[in-house]
């Protein structure tokens, strides 16, 4: 969700249960520029919130010339003051995974994790148990990044490759016309394509390599994963994952404004395949 227009950007995803006080909303929208001019952020976004047992994690995102490589990921407590998250690495996320339940909302709670090794074979085998050390922090930013890569989406067209590679918005994107905006296909993943790279040559050609370089969602597994419905007389498109349940996307066709926010305790729907 865009910082700039974030007081009406907020009324758009109001139906799915966002609503934040009077006061989160003037802090959000001050500390929200004072971040990107510090940070000098070509523009910076309302990520979401993240809920914790003790505290709630509010989380932005500043991007720079290229918005899909070039993002940092920051968190407050308080909507005022703002720690920046590390990098999640792959290493990082398989770590973290084996963290279950919900957040503390204390960064600095480490979680702690055993596991049993069975050394040897036969009678002579011995047991070791090994544990590891997890940071709150770490596993706040391994499960930004997999909702971003699960569910973070954004209008067919509103995004340009350009020929050296970079990701940028389209200036002349308008928005969709309704009758594109309430089909899935007009939706893409904003990350690095993987189904479309396994496709044929054949099913690639009548695609336009400028605006899609991306993954439709109309082909995510399972089927069934996302909610789309109108609202307003047709006026606002609402888009609602069921695999990360609290992660809404909002677009009003014929326009440039759309974004998402997530709103939920940072746990995957592992029980979605049954549910549908």
């Amino acid at each position: 969700m865009d910082s700039e227009g974030f007081h009406l950007n907020v009324s758009y995803v109001g139906s799915s249960g966002v609503v934040l006080s009077g006061e989160k909303k003037a802090a959000l929208e001050t500390s929200l520029v004072i971040l990107q001019n510090q940070h000098k952020f070509s523009r910076v976004f309302f990520w979401g919130k993240i809920l914790g047992i003790k505290d709630d994690y509010f989380i932005a995102q500043g991007v720079g010339d290229d918005e899909m490589v070039d993002k940092k990921t920051l968190y407050s407590l308080d909507c005022v003051t703002w720690g920046l998250l590390p990098e999640a690495t792959q290493a990082m996320r398989d770590q973290c995974s084996l963290v279950k339940g919900r957040f503390t909302g204390d960064p600095s709670y480490e979680y702690e994790h055993t596991e049993i090794k069975r050394i040897g074979e036969g009678e002579e085998a011995q047991e070791e148990e090994n544990t590891i050390t997890i940071k709150e922090e770490d596993r706040l930013a391994s499960a930004i990044a997999q909702i971003d890569e699960d569910v973070a989406i954004v209008p067919r067209g509103a995004y340009v490759k350009t020929p050296h590679g970079t990701v940028i918005r389209n200036r002349s994107f308008a928005g969709l016309l309704i009758q594109e905006a309430v089909k899935l296909s007009s939706y893409f993943h904003f990350r690095e394509p993987v189904r479309l790279n396994e496709k044929s040559l054949l099913e690639k050609a009548d695609l336009d390599k400028a605006i899609d370089f991306l993954d439709s969602i109309d082909e995510d597994i399972p089927k069934g994963s996302w909610s789309l419905h109108c609202e307003r007389g047709s006026g606002l498109v609402i888009l609602r994952s069921l695999l990360w349940q609290g992660l809404t996307f909002y677009h009003v066709p014929g326009t440039t404004k759309y974004g998402y926010v997530y709103v939920g305790t940072g746990e995957m729907n592992k029980d979605l395949p049954f549910m549908l």
